[in-house]
């Protein structure tokens, strides 16, 4: 077996699931442990300080992120730290749910709604074009525009098939959601508080501009309950824009690429498969507190559970961060990256201000 091999785990007969809890303990255990060093530190603020600066899913992420850069985590913590940054952390978007009203999404309103498909379409366009203008190829361009515009990492395995992108080109456009997205989930509450924004507005700035759900939570938590509230609605609104992207990509990815008209080509991805089932179950918290269907005496719970099970998925995110990628990337690819997602940042304050939010 290769030396980066993950060894399956022994089955134990009659109980299968204990072999799958054996084969993640480790991982699990190692972004509990950078969790409790992120509490501990925040604890350390509140007492030098009288007041904690930076919260604990920020810590988490710059703690999992210096250990990652400087050790290489060995194939037996590799399956528990890829169940923590995603299996986790779809959970606890679920739980954020229940946090959730319908009178949050009604404030909202209809201009906020309409206006973020505006800025999908707009940010889609504007990054194919700065690619394009780059030298980047038709596919790759597509690639760094979708991933910015909407979710990054599933945003381009979604787009990929579709445009039939070389699996080169899509480990290029992935090196960076990683790697940049920790830096705007780092970032962005500067800006934010720079700019004096209010809940509302910080979050749907951090809703339009981020790549992943729980990174838009670590990037909203600063400022405040209503912030985070937003910024997930919004991004949800965001993500669901991948099926119409997929769709419309796959009537247009023959010209962009300059294939021969009647050639065949991948078919989009179902609907399904674009509205993972922890946005489902999202959604359903949603409607179910609304209803009045979650017991008062949960909430709170519900709501603490969430807020640590992000806190460790943000950990093995960081765990999951080498910055030495972005030098492996390639110059062009960086600048595309980075000029686009500035760009939707400009995009999406300009939103805020057209409309108004309050």
């Amino acid at each position: 077996m290769p030396p980066d091999a993950v060894a399956p785990a022994r089955p134990v007969p009659g109980y299968p699931v204990l072999g799958h809890i054996r084969t993640v303990t480790p991982g699990v255990a190692l972004c509990a442990t950078v969790t409790a060093l992120a509490f501990v530190a925040v604890w350390g603020e509140a007492r030098l300080f009288g007041e904690a600066w930076i919260e604990a899913l920020v810590l988490a992420i710059l703690i999992g992120t210096a250990l990652r850069t400087m050790w290489t985590p060995p194939a037996l913590w590799r399956p528990g730290i890829a169940f923590s940054a995603k299996i986790l952390l779809e959970v606890a978007v679920v739980l954020l749910g229940a946090t959730v009203s319908a009178a949050t999404i009604l404030a909202a309103g209809p201009a906020l709604l309409l206006g973020i498909a505006a800025v999908v379409a707009v940010a889609v366009a504007a990054g194919f074009g700065i690619g394009r203008l780059l030298g980047l190829p038709p596919r790759m361009a597509l690639l760094v525009a979708c991933g910015n515009a909407i979710c990054g990492n599933s945003a381009i395995a979604a787009v990929a098939p579709v445009i039939d992108a070389d699996s080169e080109d899509v480990a290029a456009s992935i090196a960076f959601t990683a790697v940049l997205g920790v830096a705007v989930v780092l970032g962005l509450p500067l800006i934010g508080l720079g700019l004096q924004l209010s809940g509302v507005q910080y979050g749907a700035l951090a809703g339009l501009t981020v790549y992943a759900v729980p990174q838009v939570i670590a990037a909203a938590a600063p400022l405040g309950t209503t912030a985070v509230q937003v910024g997930t609605l919004v991004k949800l609104v965001r993500v669901l824009m991948l099926g119409p992207v997929c769709l419309l990509l796959s009537l247009l990815a023959p010209r962009l690429n300059g294939d021969a008209p009647g050639a065949s080509r991948p078919a989009a991805p179902p609907v399904h498969h674009l509205v993972p089932w922890f946005i489902q179950g999202f959604l359903a918290m949603i409607a179910l507190r609304s209803l009045d269907l979650i017991p008062q005496a949960a909430l709170v719970p519900m709501g603490h559970a969430a807020t640590l099970l992000t806190v460790v998925s943000m950990a093995a995110l960081g765990l999951g961060v080498d910055v030495r990628t972005v030098a492996r990337a390639g110059g062009r690819v960086t600048a595309a990256v980075v000029l686009s997602l500035l760009m939707l940042g400009a995009v999406s304050l300009g939103l805020i201000h057209v409309i108004g939010l309050a």
